[in-house]
């Protein structure tokens, strides 16, 4: 089975607001993925990911300052996908465009989109009841307050074709520079409504589907949407 990598920043200090709920709601979770905001996705096949490759990643990635940054809100891609929200997506996205330009042939969720909204996806394709629920529980926890500081390589198999016991497993670990002490932590941000997404604390309106990491394909590496 051909195997897909990602480009993603763990973000742990989310895992108790929402590990219970991605376990059930997004299958990624059960693959080993951790609670995460996507990089890049999809990069390149595993088997052309050479020394080279991993060189130019660590030299990027290490261009780049670590950050501080505050998850404070939920929002939705339609009604099929929830997700929590930074209060400052700029430092995500400035990441991805940086990475992306490195490596043209792999631009993010296949160039599918002209905008890419920086978000941690708490369940994706369940029942739109359960969805809600998990968002009501979530919201409980916010604001949370969590720092980037390495970008992580995984690979595995596309999530919705995996065969049973096969799993995303991390294979290297690309550190962002050493953040600067006097950097102030960010305040969270009051709810607005973003082109793509609504973000609020109100129940959401139907918005137009946008991807998450086990979804999308790269342009030369072709499979059925996961």
């Amino acid at each position: 089975m051909t195997e897909e990598s990602a480009l993603l920043i763990a973000v742990p200090a989310a895992e108790p607001a929402v590990a219970r709920y991605r376990f059930h709601l997004d299958r990624s979770a059960a693959l080993g993925i951790p609670a995460h905001i996507t990089v890049l996705y999809p990069f390149l096949p595993p088997d052309l990911i050479d020394p080279e490759t991993r060189a130019t990643l660590t030299r990027l990635i290490a261009s780049v300052p670590g950050f501080r940054f505050v998850l404070d809100r939920t929002g939705w891609f339609s009604d099929q996908v929830l997700w929590l929200g930074p209060s400052d997506p700029a430092p995500f996205s400035a990441l991805t465009e940086l990475v992306a330009a490195a490596f043209p042939s792999c631009p993010p969720y296949g160039g599918a989109f002209a905008e890419v909204i920086p978000h941690l996806t708490i369940g994706e394709g369940a029942p739109r009841a359960d969805l809600e629920a998990a968002e009501t529980q979530v919201r409980r926890h916010l604001p949370i307050g969590a720092e980037a500081t390495e970008v992580t390589l995984m690979t595995g198999p596309p999530p919705r074709s995996a065969p049973p016991g096969r799993r995303w497993t991390s294979v290297a670990t690309f550190p962002l520079a050493q953040r600067s002490p006097f950097t102030a932590k960010p305040t969270p941000a009051s709810p607005c409504r973003h082109a793509r997404g609504r973000i609020s604390a109100e129940p959401p309106a139907r918005e137009a589907t946008h991807p998450t990491i086990a979804e999308e394909k790269c342009r030369y590496h072709d499979h059925d949407p996961p």
